[in-house]
């Protein structure tokens, strides 16, 4: 990929999904591959990391709630390529 492939005006990241986006970058080299491509993000990876924030079970469930969403969305844009 190169930059003319993710150009685009900036973003505003709410504060109540920042944390998310911020694990989601974090994992930016965690994806599952096969043979037609990606399939989802390393779960293994994704609890470990969540694991050492220290969150409340409640806020756990929200995070990896958000984060599925946006694997959801990451895989539906790499399908168009």
């Amino acid at each position: 990929m190169t930059p003319e492939d993710v150009a685009g005006d900036p973003v505003e990241i709410w504060p109540e999904n920042l944390a998310a986006f911020e694990l989601f970058v974090a994992l930016r080299s965690q994806w599952r591959v096969g043979m037609a491509g990606a399939t989802g993000l390393d779960y293994g990876v994704m609890f470990h990391k969540m694991d050492r924030m220290d969150l409340a079970p409640d806020r756990y469930e929200e995070l990896e709630d958000q984060m599925r969403v946006l694997e959801h969305a990451a895989l539906d844009e790499m399908s168009k390529k």
